[in-house]
């Protein structure tokens, strides 16, 4: 059985971030207005971004890192822009490292 993160950007442009056993099923819930909470008040909503994992442990604690991270690092993550994500990691005091960039 597979595990998924996702990430929906709603109407509002805000982003909602979950985890699943069953993504399709999730995301119709979520559009349908199925999904009591945030964004059964701010449909339509889209996916922007999944990753699978092994274990429901594994998306959860995705899910949570995710849900920190600031909106400039989630939408380098919708881009798959992985060295935004490290030099937002690192933050403004603290540029990239030479052999990083």
């Amino acid at each position: 059985m597979s595990f998924w993160v996702y990430m929906l950007r709603c109407a509002d442009n805000s982003f909602y971030i979950g985890h699943t056993d069953n993504l399709e099923t999730r995301i119709a819930q979520h559009a349908c207005g199925d999904c009591a909470g945030y964004t059964s008040s701010r449909r339509p909503v889209h996916l922007v971004y999944s990753q699978e994992f092994q274990t429901r442990n594994e998306a959860l604690l995705a899910e949570r890192q995710i849900k920190g991270w600031s909106r400039a690092k989630k939408q380098a993550l919708i881009d798959g822009d992985w060295k935004r994500i490290q030099q937002l990691a690192w933050g403004k005091r603290n540029p990239l490292p030479e052999r990083l960039s």
